[in-house]
């Protein structure tokens, strides 16, 4: 029916039909891209992530006797999952703020284990060309066995864009520390 060039909505004549515009296809793959405390910006593939959070700081509790990484558990739709100072994690010196009224978290997913990820601040979901990408991070050595690579940006070297892998952050031997 709406194929029918006989059909015409009221109020329009076939002499003035909408055009349609053609969209332009994305390059490159999809991540999402955040900061951390120290001002560091990294980005996650958007096909590890499981969702985005922003919970007030008392939907989490803190545990007694865990790594200093980790700030509580939180309750995500009926199912528990740690969540986690990604800035201390890969060595930043600067703790997260969790005296704010919400905490940006990334939940991100491996086979069945769930991990919140912490974060200062989230830029949004941005189409990055992986072709551009530089498998050899000049990154601290700690924060290096965590990457896939990293993104130049601008002219200067010292802007960067790294690339996190999050199947190697929740399965680091880190958490047991």
């Amino acid at each position: 029916m709406v194929g029918n060039p006989d059909f015409i909505l009221p109020g329009f004549s076939s002499d003035h039909a909408p055009e349609f515009q053609e969209l332009e296809s994305p390059e490159g793959e999809l991540h999402l891209r955040f900061y951390v405390p120290s001002g560091n910006e990294f980005a996650l593939p958007a096909m590890g992530i499981r969702e985005v959070l922003s919970p007030a700081p008392d939907r989490m509790t803190p545990i007694p006797n865990v790594s200093p990484l980790l700030l509580g558990t939180l309750n995500m739709r009926g199912r528990v999952i740690w969540v986690a100072d990604l800035g201390q994690f890969l060595g930043d010196q600067i703790p997260l703020n969790t005296d704010r009224p919400e905490i940006p978290i990334i939940a991100v997913e491996d086979q069945d284990t769930i991990l919140g990820l912490a974060v200062d601040r989230i830029v949004g979901m941005h189409w990055l060309d992986v072709e551009q990408l530089h498998t050899q991070p000049s990154a601290p050595d700690g924060m290096v066995p965590f990457l896939r690579g990293e993104w130049l940006l601008g002219d200067e070297a010292s802007q960067v864009l790294r690339l996190l892998d999050q199947v190697k952050i929740l399965r680091s031997a880190r958490w047991a520390a």
